[in-house]
């Protein structure tokens, strides 16, 4: 079985890649097909974070119970049963998604997006393979969810590094001989999903347990293995559903107020932003498996550990990054573009963005303990006071205050979450475990971390080129690591033993 730090290095290896390729190409997408196209860029990928809506907690529900299979929990005839019958499910709803979102894509580009430049009938066509590439994009995660749970992360890995640079770096190559044109865009995206959804479901199949070892039954076709697991599924399908209305809500309403190449703009320092969610990402996909598996063994005092160890590696990792950004918002653009309007209008978008997704990045570990015990209600509970008290927050600010006004929102709401309902959640679960969390395991971490950038911060350096821009950033975010690993208590545990060895 792989080790956990095998399959955190794996994903990390894999996001970084995924993430820097992308990062160094977005400034061409905006030089080479401007700020209008690239905003359909943007849309393309509220699109597919609106598709998630319509998940209904499958994806993880498939994740979690190959983990169960493999802990020996579940039979594998019944887990061959529950993948054909997710499989049927997942076939449903991407056609009923995709068709609907393809039927509508005249009233998206006439009455939704305003666009100055591209022709309406270009936007509609260009819509319409958005939608059927978001549909089959979608279906990935029914096969992500088996490898995930099978923990074949390494190979999960290596395979999104060849799908991101056929994604990021093919397209750039296909448009210098097409055309540099929304429609050689998406439409190479359409045929990069085709190459991706094949890939997974190949490794998927072979990662499911054979026929024989199912015994001599049948495998058949009937909803009843989707019994066990639908009230997990259900509860799973509200959260999600409602998170996603909390995180995409502001650009959503944001696609429609703004001008098509403002609207690119916005996505620009959202996407900056999500780096820091990004390079938390590899540490959740990892652990989650692995605290169902000990969960499932009855293991709790290991998954407590793995718990508060994790929360101090995503904490030095995605808050070394949150407060970089933070305080070098602007640098960050003028090095990364050089193009001064551009860091101008995005940089106090990231700022606010980059601060509020450190906050998330923290906020979301009390999910993954109840994921493990497979109880979500608090997580149930949680998200329908993020529906009804902080949503209607973010569409006031975001349509009377624009941009800016969504990314106050967006701080606030996810500080709302760590600071009152992680607690109740810790409280309700794990009494007294909370207060070493926060304490010991987030803020020992955070806070200097803070402090030390706000000193940096006010001191005078002329910053003239976008390589001495470049230069502060990385001496920035490398004292911001560095200061962060040496307030961990697994650090000083470590220095420890050092003084000990002597």
């Amino acid at each position: 079985m792989p080790t956990l730090k095998h399959n955190i290095t794996a994903n990390y290896a894999s996001q970084i890649y995924v993430t820097l390729v992308g990062i160094i190409i977005l400034p061409m997408y905006i030089k080479y097909m401007g700020a209008e196209a690239y905003g359909l860029v943007g849309f393309f990928s509220l699109l597919q974070a609106g598709f998630n809506l319509l998940d209904l907690g499958l994806t993880p529900t498939i994740g979690r119970e190959t983990a169960r299979f493999r802990a020996g929990t579940l039979e594998p005839l019944n887990f061959r049963r529950l993948f054909r019958a997710l499989s049927t499910i997942f076939f449903a709803i991407a056609l009923i998604g995709g068709s609907l979102l393809f039927f509508l894509s005249s009233v998206i580009a006439t009455d939704w997006l305003n666009a100055e430049m591209l022709s309406l009938n270009e936007i509609k066509i260009v819509v319409q393979i958005m939608a059927i590439s978001v549909a089959l994009r979608w279906m990935c995660g029914l096969y992500r969810g088996v490898i995930t749970g099978s923990e074949k992360l390494v190979w999960l890995g290596g395979f999104n590094a060849i799908i991101a640079t056929l994604r990021f770096v093919g397209v750039l190559l296909v448009m210098w001989y097409f055309g540099f044109t929304p429609m050689v865009f998406f439409s190479y995206q359409f045929l990069i999903a085709v190459i991706e959804i094949t890939g997974l479901w190949q490794k998927a199949i072979r990662l499911l347990p054979r026929l024989t070892l199912a015994g001599r039954k049948s495998i058949g076709w009937s909803f009843a293995p989707v019994r066990p697991v639908l009230k997990f599924s259900m509860t799973i399908a509200f959260t999600a559903s409602v998170w996603v209305m909390v995180t995409q809500t502001d650009k959503l309403v944001l696609s429609n107020i703004l001008p098509l190449a403002e609207y690119g703009y916005f996505t620009l320092a959202v996407l900056v932003a999500n780096g820091v969610m990004i390079i938390g990402g590899p540490i959740s996909g990892a652990i989650m498996p692995r605290m169902a598996k000990l969960e499932a063994e009855g293991s709790t005092k290991e998954v407590i550990q793995i718990y508060r160890q994790s929360t101090q590696l995503v904490t030095i990792i995605a808050g070394s990054a949150a407060v970089t950004l933070a305080y070098c918002a602007e640098p960050l653009l003028l090095a990364w573009t050089g193009d001064i309007v551009l860091a101008d209008k995005s940089s106090p978008i990231l700022v606010l963005y980059a601060i509020g997704n450190g906050i998330l990045a923290i906020a979301a570990f009390p999910y993954y303990l109840q994921y493990a015990r497979g109880n979500l209600r608090l997580h149930f509970i949680g998200h329908l006071l993020l529906l009804f008290i902080l949503i209607p927050s973010i569409v006031l600010s975001a349509t009377y205050y624009g941009a800016i006004g969504a990314g106050y929102a967006w701080v606030t709401v996810n500080a709302f979450y760590l600071l009152v309902w992680v607690a109740v959640v810790h409280l309700k679960l794990e009494p007294g475990l909370h207060r070493k969390w926060l304490f010991n395991d987030v803020l020992m971490i955070v806070v200097p971390m803070v402090a030390m950038g706000a000193a940096i911060s006010f001191v005078p350096i002329g910053l003239s080129s976008r390589l001495s821009n470049m230069f502060y950033i990385m001496s920035f975010g490398g004292m911001m690591i560095l200061l962060a690993l040496l307030m961990s208590s697994d650090a000083h545990n470590f220095i420890s033993r050092l003084r000990l060895s002597r």
